[in-house]
């Protein structure tokens, strides 16, 4: 496309007492979220071990958490699966200093500093940790420079996140932020194109210009994008359908719409 003009707006569980106290968004769950963050050079506190196991990579991994500084404890099974929120620790949970959010201007400037057009993942009231591991996994994958989370009825980086996002969350900028219409208000300040994602947009995404400085809008799991969203949008945007279902989940979309952007570029 060529020079660009903006369209007119058209009851929870007991809590379990044999768990340790800890910071939710501090637990990583399995091996290769540990390593990732070993890889990382988080820091990592504690590393709880199922006692016993003979399994050499793990025992490898205990080493190099030993090596960073972590105490590693071995305990028994049962203790890990009543600690456990994924309930698939892989014999290993370890508690980390939790993630530290960074800023709006913190993802663009990282963008400038690779000499590229901003392409970031903007989730609207994303509850499911499955699905933000999973769009963490598909924004490190195809180059994004950073994901967009509210502070309110959004999941955070917690232990299942982090496990969903097979250890991107360690390399992937997240900013969490107040109001996310107010958010995408500033990036249109600062030349970012806001393409929301709908079954009913108007522009099929392959006619979406993303080799500009851009930003995809995933609404929720149930309802989509809120209606204010919605509004500040710049373009809505559908993924063709060919099947009987009309629509994707919201990782999956995400993931496409992605690797959209990143043709686009190529």
């Amino acid at each position: 496309m060529s020079e660009k003009t903006r369209p007119q707006k058209p009851d929870r569980p007991p809590r379990r007492t044999d768990r340790p106290v800890q910071e939710a968004e501090g637990q990583l769950e399995g091996r290769n979220a540990l390593q990732e963050a070993l890889n990382s050079g988080r820091t990592i506190d504690k590393v709880f071990i199922a006692s016993g196991d003979t399994d050499r990579s793990l025992q490898q991994l205990a080493a190099l958490a030993r090596e960073a500084g972590a105490v590693v404890v071995p305990v028994d099974r049962r203790k890990l699966d009543a600690m456990s929120v994924t309930h698939a620790h892989q014999g290993v949970i370890a508690l980390a200093a939790a993630h530290s959010y960074c800023t709006v201007d913190q993802i663009l400037e990282q963008a400038a500093s690779r000499g590229e057009a901003p392409l970031i993942v903007i989730c609207d009231e994303l509850t499911d940790p499955h699905n933000l591991g999973a769009i963490l996994r598909s924004a490190e994958c195809a180059g994004a420079h950073g994901v967009i989370i509210p502070k309110r009825r959004s999941v955070g980086l917690n232990a299942a996140v982090a496990k969903a996002s097979a250890g991107a969350v360690e390399y992937m900028p997240v900013a969490r932020v107040t109001n996310i219409s107010a958010t995408i208000q500033q990036l249109k300040e600062k030349g970012v194109w806001i393409f929301g994602t709908a079954a009913e947009g108007s522009v099929p995404m392959y006619q979406a210009d993303l080799t500009g400085a851009s930003a995809i809008v995933i609404g929720s799991e149930g309802d989509g994008m809120s209606q204010l969203v919605r509004k500040n949008c710049d373009m809505l945007v559908h993924i063709p359908m060919k099947g009987r279902i009309s629509s994707l989940n919201a990782s999956a979309a995400a993931s496409i719409l992605l690797y959209e952007a990143v043709r686009q570029r190529i």
